[in-house]
């Protein structure tokens, strides 16, 4: 058997030439040298100067237009809750209105009482009005709270559009309360029953501190539903319902006589005053009932609070927001197609049951009012956490 040579190696009679050494390239003079380094110099200088955007382009958001782009809405609560719902229908409306139709992703992110999903979203959002976070009054007290596990602040974030609920506070009949009147002087105090002192509860504490009111709490209830279960069955005397289930859970008893409505939490108007809610125009406001049990109108560090409380968990209690450094123009785009589709007669009435009501709120002035509502002073934060650990033995870590 014969070997072949391959077709790479050179025919015997030629031989593979030798390489050449290339001559060593001139030596560059001193002079030379600087000029080089400042023609680099100024090219870098130009690029500053005429071309900085070659480095740092503006966000494609900026433009007007967010075409093939999807906004991304980080819900901090698990899946199939009302936030969730709210998130959901909210997000798919809104891609309707934001110029280039963009598309629509919600990822939920729970854990820690929506403390998890907020902590990531503060450290690692995108900027660019893309990525938008949900808020709700879940994640709200713990922040007002201080509790150590909260790396965020609402005051490090941009509103895009808002929108609140309202409620009720009622009582057993058969536990002797016959209108705001039976909530002092009692002989023995009346039972609330409630879920969490440091969830939504703690406005309904503050309303009963604010009140004087004779009234001890047990908690732990699984939802508003069994608290309300718990009324009718004589375990507890007072409770309070959110608007989307007073038709269902209270309206009824009340009717039947089993049940007395007290008061309503109110909502605060553009300057921050507690007014009559809309969806209880014949309801008094906690501090009308104030005024009725003592004579007066209701002021001081009590009153300051439960102003504060209620902004953060019923006039504004959830809400779309943004990075701090999320570009003007993203986010007042994505404001002014909230504001539009809040204004939409259609969108409004397949909204009446998710928004219990309440609308949309994104006009141009929202943002002053809701971070005037979100700025929460010390002496507030500091009457709370007392409140808490005086009366409920509760220590927030």
């Amino acid at each position: 058997m014969t070997s072949q040579k391959s077709s790479l190696e050179p025919p015997g009679d030629l031989q593979a030439p030798e390489p050449t050494e290339l001559p060593d390239p001139p030596k560059h003079s001193r002079r030379t040298i600087l000029s080089a380094v400042g023609a680099l110099a100024v090219l870098g200088l130009g690029t500053t100067v005429l071309g900085e955007g070659l480095l740092n382009p503006p966000s494609s958001t900026e433009d007007g237009n967010f075409d093939g782009e999807t906004l991304e809405f980080l819900i901090p609560l698990a899946s199939g809750g009302g936030t969730d719902t709210w998130a959901r229908f909210i997000g798919t409306e809104l891609t309707n209105y934001v110029p280039g139709r963009p598309g629509f992703a919600p990822v939920n992110e729970p854990g820690g009482e929506g403390i998890s999903g907020t902590n990531k979203f503060a450290r690692s959002a995108n900027t660019d009005g893309t990525e938008i976070l949900v808020g709700t009054a879940s994640t709200v007290v713990p922040w007002v709270l201080g509790r150590t596990a909260v790396k965020y602040s609402f005051e490090n974030l941009q509103p895009v559009v808002v929108n609140g609920t309202g409620g009720v506070i009622y009582a057993r009949t058969e536990a002797g309360v016959n209108g705001v009147q039976d909530l002092v002087n009692r002989d023995k105090p009346l039972e609330f029953g409630g879920i969490s002192a440091t969830g939504l509860d703690i406005t309904t504490l503050v309303a009963f501190d604010l009140l004087e009111a004779d009234v001890t709490s047990t908690f732990g209830f699984e939802g508003r539903g069994p608290v309300n279960l718990a009324l009718q069955r004589g375990e507890i005397d007072l409770d309070y319902q959110t608007t989307s289930a007073y038709g269902s859970a209270v309206e009824g008893i009340a009717k039947e006589g089993k049940a007395t409505v007290l008061m309503s939490f109110g909502q605060l108007d553009g300057s921050g005053e507690v007014v009559r809610d809309p969806n209880f125009p014949d309801v008094p406001t906690v501090p009308e009932a104030y005024e009725q049990l003592h004579g007066k109108k209701p002021s001081g560090e009590k009153f300051e609070a439960y102003k504060t409380l209620l902004g953060l968990t019923y006039t504004y209690q959830k809400g779309l927001w943004v990075p701090e450094k999320t570009p003007e123009k993203a986010v007042t785009l994505l404001r002014e197609s909230s504001e539009k589709l809040g204004a939409d007669k259609d969108f409004q009435a397949k909204a009446a049951k998710v928004l219990g009501g309440y609308p949309l709120v994104a006009d141009a002035d929202m943002a002053d009012r809701v971070r005037a509502a979100y700025t929460v002073s010390s002496s507030v934060r500091s009457y709370v956490k007392d409140l808490l650990e005086s009366k409920y033995n509760i220590h927030v870590e």
